[in-house]
């Protein structure tokens, strides 16, 4: 099966994996399709004003479902066109041009138009693209200095430096991509390819990176906003025969492996490149548009599920969110930490919610929702047909892993032969026995999952519908209050709760077992449970700002020995390594001895080694994401003296990307405050990073009772003395 699809004027190359390499086929015969519904009686004129236009190859009417709930199909004009690059124009003059000269404003819907190019191809010819064999890497690394620095002579391959001199450099990657004939180059970064390519040219050598000559760029950069947080998207380049992976820009590549995205392939059909670029909720959606072709549903360009009318009681119940308990600040011993397996997912499929059965107009009085009284059709469900195979998918993995460790733990008792095969719901080879490859699969389902929820609410959802996500949080509320009575009525409390995961302490000296409870939670809202841990002791942290408890800091020792973290500055990724490593090390304190005083000794001896500067610079780094263009930024911050040394050395930094910098002076002006990661670092700033360190201690010890002023207290020698005292 062809594994990736590369298009040049009309002719399509499918490139499938063989044992000795790979092989190309050319089709010549494909033309893409997009589909108008214009308005009644206008299917003819349409089709006879398009018969004009160069970029189309034929017109057809044909009949389809123009919604998920339609009962009927309706008759639309399937308008062929020449290439690939006409798809998007033929939309705009049809919408634009067409609609005003034929029809009312508004009037035309497009279906299959956005669709990305190789995940078009493969469903439109029903080629599956999920490789016939595993695919050969090859790794490509390049320090981003280097990079910018146009200097090749950096580049390691698989780890191994290329040369000295840059025709040396170009001829060694070269060559050592033509003997291994990789099918996969990951790169650090996509722009390491024109690199390569234009310093081959100023050489004199002729560099193949491609099992063809030459590359093509496919996407320009550009910088993009996000739930309120910019990203940054690099350049994409391509080469012949080969998928071209950026680890820069892969977010499913760092929380999965190439089984993880080949599992991916296979489920949405999107070929390996795209999904690796790919964010998750493209890939759900690509799943979702393959679903949907298999029930012969039109994609919307832009969906129209408007949100219905609500009463205002109904409105206030519905923009309630997930239900949260307020975290019980301080250290707790002997908690539990239980969650709901896929609890959104689960309820999707348990319960049927879904864009074409809430509210439905045939059962108008079944299955209410808890508090919104929305009625959901018996009928399946998009979604749940969507999601189902993917929650068992997950469930499998995690249970083939137990079972792996199982026999791991009686080293050697049981042969892994005896470990039963992994029956997924697509066609991907697992080997049973690689616990890499299934921890690989399952975290790549689990980021699937985590976003079918959020993804209902989204506005450029193709299929989603806000009444679907208020539904589910609806349901998800009922189910933690149901937990949260099972365990009181067994001697338990919860101590905290967010959304799918309870923190349960006993306090009943006769209470039931973890176990009763989990069971009795499980046959209330019929959901499984996963014991996440267990710990010997937990800590809650209050706010900044106040004695409340924040709801996603805390830390805590687990059953068996590891700390597990959440917030705190241990967990933060612009916390430099030493305050972390420091903050780690005030957790075995306040294992020892549960004493703040002890865990600011501990903070003396390492505010110490930073005054005594026994601290390396590499250790001192900060990372921090660009949120603007470095004109933009009103202030001069720390990151604007980063952004002035990039452009010192002629880093180019984009709104969404990272900077790294050592803080040398905090009270310089300009971009004498810091130095960049890579450069010399002739001193560092003392008091800021101890105060860095004075805020991460605060973390610490703000569950024992002393926030920051106790800390620096403590620190300057004084006590702190009740009134209570000098009676």
């Amino acid at each position: 099966m062809p594994f990736k699809f590369e298009f040049d004027h009309g002719v399509v190359r499918e490139w499938t994996a063989t044992g000795d390499g790979a092989t190309v086929t050319r089709n010549r015969d494909y033309r893409p399709s997009v589909h108008v519904r214009p308005t009644s009686g206008q299917l003819g004129r349409l089709a006879d004003r398009l018969g004009d236009d160069p970029k189309v190859a034929e017109t057809a009417v044909v009949e389809k479902f123009l919604t998920l709930d339609a009962d009927e199909r309706t008759r639309v004009l399937r308008v062929d066109v020449e290439r690939l690059a006409d798809v998007t124009p033929l939309a705009r003059e049809c919408k634009h041009t067409h609609e005003r000269d034929l029809a009312a404003p508004g009037t035309y819907r497009l279906f299959d138009v956005d669709l990305s190019p190789q995940f078009r191809y493969a469903l439109e010819t029903e080629t599956d693209p999920v490789p016939s064999r595993e695919l050969r890497c090859l790794s490509i690394d390049v320090p981003e200095e280097a990079l910018a620095d146009g200097d090749v002579t950096a580049i390691e391959i698989d780890g191994e430096p290329v040369g000295n001199a840059p025709a040396d450099a170009v001829e060694t990657v070269d060559r050592r991509i033509a003997s291994a004939d990789p099918d996969v180059l990951v790169c650090s970064s996509a722009d390491v390819v024109p690199l390569l390519f234009d310093v081959g040219e100023r050489c004199g050598v002729d560099v193949q990176l491609g099992r063809r000559p030459g590359y093509e760029q496919l996407a320009g950069e550009n910088t993009f906003e996000s739930y309120g947080r910019v990203g940054h998207s690099p350049a994409r380049y391509d080469v012949p025969g080969r998928v071209v992976l950026n680890r820069s820009n892969s977010f499913m590549w760092h929380r999965s492996n190439l089984a993880g995205l080949r599992y991916l392939v296979a489920t949405s059909w999107k070929p390996i490149q795209e999904v690796g670029w790919a964010s998750i909720g493209n890939v759900l959606t690509a799943i979702q548009i393959r679903e949907a072709v298999e029930r012969d549903v039109l994609v919307p360009w832009n969906k129209w599920y408007p949100e219905a009318f609500k009463d205002v009681h109904t409105l206030h119940a519905a923009d309630r969110g997930g239900l949260t308990y307020q975290p019980d600040v301080g250290l707790h011993e002997d908690v539990h930490e239980v969650d709901f397996a896929s609890l959104y997912p689960r309820i999707i499929c348990e319960h049927n919610v879904s864009p074409d059965t809430i509210r439905c107009d045939c059962h108008p009085d079944h299955d209410p929702v808890p508090e919104l009284g929305y009625n959901v059709c018996p009928e399946d469900g998009f979604l749940g047909d969507v999601l189902g195979p993917l929650v068992d998918d997950r469930a499998t993995c995690k249970e083939q892993i137990s079972a792996l460790e199982g026999v791991n733990s009686l080293e050697g008792e049981i042969s892994p032969d005896e470990v039963p095969a992994v029956d997924l719901s697509v066609d991907v080879d697992v080997d049973p026995t690689f616990e890499d490859d299934l921890a690989a699969i399952s975290s790549a389902l689990k980021w699937i999952l985590v976003s079918c929820f959020g993804y209902q609410g989204y506005r450029n959802s193709k299929f989603g519908r806000i009444e679907c996500h208020e539904a589910i949080n609806a349901i998800a509320r009922e189910h933690l209050l149901t937990a949260k009575e099972c365990a009181e009525a067994r001697g338990w409390r919860v101590v905290h709760g967010i959304v799918d995961s309870l923190w349960l302490e006993p306090v009943d000296p006769d209470h039931a077992p973890v176990e009763g409870v989990i069971d009795a939670i499980e046959e209330s809202v019929e959901i499984p449970l996963d014991r996440e841990a267990r710990y010997e002791w937990i800590a809650f942290c209050p706010k900044r700002d106040g004695r409340e408890g924040a709801l996603t800091r805390y830390f805590g020792k687990q059953a068996g020995g590891d700390y597990k973290v959440r917030g705190i500055e241990a967990r933060q990724r612009s916390t430099p390594a030493f305050v972390e490593a420091i903050q780690r090390d005030l957790l075995d304190v306040v294992d020892e001895t549960r004493d703040p005083e002890a865990v600011c000794a501990r903070l003396r001896t390492a505010i110490g080694r930073l005054e005594a500067h026994r601290v390396d610079p590499d250790d001192l780094v900060i990372r921090t994401r660009v949120s603007k263009r470095l004109a933009e930024y009103r202030q001069s911050t720390r990151t604007v003296a980063a952004l002035q040394r990039c452009r010192l050395h002629g880093l180019e930094r984009h709104p969404g990307q990272d900077v790294r910098y050592v803080v040398v002076d905090d009270a310089a002006d300009g971009r004498e405050r810091v130095r960049l990661h890579f450069e010399d670092v002739p001193d560092y700033d003392v008091d800021f990073y101890t105060e860095l360190l004075v805020r991460a201690t605060e973390s610490v010890t703000a569950p024992l009772g002393w926030d920051r002023v106790d800390v620096r207290r403590h620190l300057r020698g004084e006590e702190n003395y009740e009134l209570g005292a000098f009676e």
